[in-house]
């Protein structure tokens, strides 16, 4: 890769690393937090808290990645970025759980992961565009085990509030950021607008659209119960990052060699399949041995291969089947398939907790990923390019 294409690879990784933090550093302590704030007693409001955040972004992906296509990718990132900010001072001046699903719900009228992406896009080869991808995806990876390690510690100093109020001074770093750091993009590539349609009802964006929306439905689901069980099983709060650091590091460790087979030696379909197949053991395992420790905390380490693996994948292959001059409005479909995975995965996980308990979260996750074996099997994914 070129010096511009690292720098866009590395910048943009770090905008959407401070981005994502708004919504995993509350994965790990929102539900037991809750329990201690007006209307935080309900498992279904817990999970539409933890949700909300998908709803509006469900919203706005299509919107924002769109006038990206049209006005500029940095304009509308930093719209997006001021909006995030916006909704992480409201919800950490919330004193019920009411204000916190209003300023969750703010946060992610901040949808600007489709123009990122994009912006990725225009700045790299295609021959280059997988590692690029594969940086963001790492990212998110990366941001989700630190705020699963961080956030027991930083709740325990800062409290709830300040989780909210630090990831509204980061959404402000990355402003800077997009503005100072990351190159400027070429402009639009001249010729027709592609119809939307094309680009909504493609077989293959459609396959992969619904894995991010399963990837995320099966996460959030999974973490309106998981910090109850670590509880249940007797690891206090302040404890979880030990099992978080632990699970994540054994499961990064696998994660390079899967990426590099993937990419050169072809084998990304083989390579993607076995992650969802993966995803289907996590679930599965852990909703029959969610009563022992050690069976989650293995279930858990499966998960995370998993999610990093695919986290990293979607994106890329998202780029290379998107028609050149529509990549934003397909990866407006693509974050607005995981937004919504994000919302159901939260509201429904928490109904479905307080209605079946944990068993019934795991054993919809079991079916999700399932369902996803099946999309992925028939998928069609386009040749490499070498270069």
């Amino acid at each position: 890769m070129s010096r511009d294409e690292k720098r866009a690879g590395a910048s943009l990784a770090a905008i959407f690393a401070l981005r994502m933090l708004g919504l995993f550093l509350i994965l790990p302590v929102f539900a037991e937090h809750a329990k201690h704030i007006p209307g935080g007693d309900s498992m279904a409001l817990v999970g539409l808290a933890m949700g909300a955040y998908g709803l509006t972004q469900a919203m706005f992906q299509i919107p924002y990645g769109m006038a990206s296509d049209r006005w500029g990718r940095k304009r509308v990132i930093v719209v997006g970025l001021l909006m995030f900010a916006l909704g992480s001072a409201v919800a950490a001046l919330a004193g019920d759980i009411y204000m916190v699903i209003a300023g969750r719900v703010l946060q992610g009228a901040g949808a600007i992961s489709a123009a990122v992406t994009a912006l990725a896009a225009d700045l790299t080869r295609e021959q280059h565009r997988t590692k690029v991808m594969a940086m963001i995806g790492s990212s998110i990876g990366l941001v989700f085990a630190l705020s699963l390690i961080g956030a027991p510690a930083l709740y325990a100093v800062i409290g709830m509030g300040g989780l909210f109020w630090l990831t509204a001074v980061l959404a402000l770093g990355a402003i800077f950021l997009i503005t100072r750091v990351v190159p400027t993009p070429p402009p639009p590539q001249p010729g027709p607008v592609v119809p939307f349609r094309e680009v909504l009802w493609d077989p293959q964006l459609m396959r992969l659209n619904f894995g991010i929306f399963a990837l995320h439905l099966v996460q959030m689901a999974m973490f309106v119960v998981v910090p109850g069980l670590l509880v249940k099983a007797g690891l206090p709060l302040g404890g979880h990052w030990k099992v978080y650091l632990g699970t994540m590091l054994l499961s990064l460790l696998p994660m390079v060699p899967a990426i590099i087979l993937a990419e050169r030696h072809g084998r990304m379909k083989g390579v993607f399949v076995g992650a969802v197949v993966l995803l289907v053991v996590a679930e599965t395992g852990s909703y029959l041995g969610m009563a022992s420790f050690n069976t989650l905390v293995a279930m858990m380490t499966v998960f995370f291969f998993a999610f990093n693996v695919l986290e990293a994948s979607l994106p890329s292959l998202i780029s290379r089947v998107a028609p050149a001059r529509a990549k934003g409005a397909a990866l407006g479909v693509y974050n607005t398939s995981q937004a919504i995975g994000l919302f159901i995965g939260g509201a429904a996980g928490g109904w479905i907790a307080q209605h079946q308990g944990p068993a019934g979260v795991f054993g919809l996750g079991a079916l999700v990923a399932t369902a996803w074996v099946m999309v992925a099997l028939s998928m069609k994914l386009p040749p490499p390019r070498r270069g």
